[in-house]
């Protein structure tokens, strides 16, 4: 007889709306461009080129994105990602041509840094909202920005960042494929190691290979990397080379991914995003891992800033103006949390590409400007819905849950039954 309180299998789970949503979504919308693309006789929209030139334009974004996942996770928000990346471009290319590469990729990461760091000690030490902080951070800095160019545009001589920003890399077929079997592998090993060990020693096979199968879909971002990787190295081996930027963005990605899901780190930064009181109570260090994200957040949205630079070898006072909305949107729609404690750093890649993959259509399909920003907010407004109302209803069920399992009386051990 089934269990009425008994959890949905894991693999359910995963695949609810709240958790896989934005994967549909995105796999809704590329098919949606594709027949339209199609019907109209324009060339396919799958194309190799047009998915690189996807993967390109939303890169730095996701790299944002990504590190963005990271404070909305701790618990706190950072608007001045947009403007701190814009100083740090700045001050790369101002300093460049009298200091070298070195000295100038330096000093603008170390801007970042300070920039992350005043947000989180003003947050964390000072007490001030988060919102109202980084908000300020952005104009001021932002200021900065137009002081330092006092209006004008610059242009560097020193074309190491502009060869290293738009360079392309190629990732051999070869290595691909060992690449991606090693990413389904480490899933499987992980699942493995991980599974049994939450078994107690009285617990049956079946328990066991379902804590197995439990983990291995909770490695989700693993083996569908390394399925995807594989079936692109077999079929579409030319996307196997693009730009720095994206190979950054994919990098980041995993290794984020890695440290949030299997380490001490990403376990205590859930944590504190869920409930800092009880992360204290339990000898977390809360503020070391929210100022922490602040400034990982601050030296990544420099280095976005330095690739972004590099990218035209020229910096404006209005670069990267209204960034910081595109990044937040992109990570709401992978469904991170506003109120800390949830996010998958690689469902906030996917956000970033289907906002690109939108601006994208409507280019090829030459739909009118006007309706890109009512197509993106009705995108981005139904997404929030979606993971709100999916949310209400988890809650209720586990709610419900909780009330079965007080109201079923305990069973008594008699001697017979012993």
């Amino acid at each position: 007889m089934t269990n009425p309180a008994a959890k949905p299998p894991a693999w359910r789970k995963a695949l609810a709306p709240r958790a896989a949503g934005v994967v549909y979504a995105f796999i809704a919308l590329l098919a949606v461009l594709t027949i339209t693309s199609s019907v109209q006789g324009r060339p396919s929209y799958l194309s190799s080129v047009n998915l690189s030139n996807i993967l390109e334009q939303s890169a730095l974004i996701g790299i944002l994105a990504i590190f963005m996942t990271v404070v909305l996770i701790s618990g706190n928000f950072d608007l001045s990602v947009a403007s701190t990346a814009a100083l740090a471009g700045t001050v790369a290319l101002k300093l460049i041509d009298g200091n070298g590469t070195f000295l100038a990729v330096l000093a603008a990461i170390a801007c970042g840094a300070l920039v992350g760091l005043v947000n989180a000690l003003l947050v964390q030490k000072v007490g001030v909202n988060a919102f109202i902080v980084t908000l300020g951070t952005l104009t001021a800095v932002r200021g900065v920005v137009q002081a330092i160019l006092d209006g004008k545009s610059i242009t560097a001589h020193n074309t190491a960042l502009l060869s290293f920003s738009t360079g392309r890399w190629e990732l051999p077929v070869a290595v691909a494929l060992v690449l991606g079997g090693a990413l389904i592998a480490l899933a499987v090993v992980l699942a493995v190691r991980s599974g049994p060990a939450r078994t107690s020693a009285a617990s049956s096979g079946a328990d066991s290979s379902g804590a197995v199968r439990e983990k291995l879909t909770a490695t989700w971002p693993l083996w569908l990397g390394g399925l995807l990787i594989l079936v692109i190295a077999g079929f579409r081996p030319n996307l196997l080379e693009q730009a720095v930027p994206v190979w950054i963005m994919l990098g980041l990605a995993l290794v984020a991914s890695l440290v949030l899901r299997f380490t001490v780190i990403g376990r205590n930064l859930y944590a504190v995003g869920g409930n800092a009181e009880a992360a204290r109570l339990s000898g977390i260090n809360v503020d070391r891992y929210k100022m922490g994200a602040f400034v990982l957040n601050g030296v990544l949205a420099a280095v976005v800033g330095v690739l972004y630079a590099g990218r035209f070898n020229s910096v404006d006072p209005t670069v990267l103006t209204g960034g910081e909305l595109t990044v937040i949107a992109a990570a709401v729609l992978g469904g991170t949390s506003l109120f800390g404690g949830s996010g998958v750093v690689v469902k906030s890649v996917i956000g970033t590409l289907i906002l690109f993959t939108l601006s994208n259509g409507f280019n090829v399909l030459n739909i009118g400007s006007n309706y890109q920003n009512v197509v993106q907010g009705t995108v981005l407004v139904a997404a929030a819905s979606l993971y709100t109302a999916t949310s209400q209803r988890d809650r209720a069920l586990f709610r419900k849950r909780v009330a079965r399992k007080t109201a079923d009386p305990a069973p008594v051990l008699t001697k017979s039954s012993a």
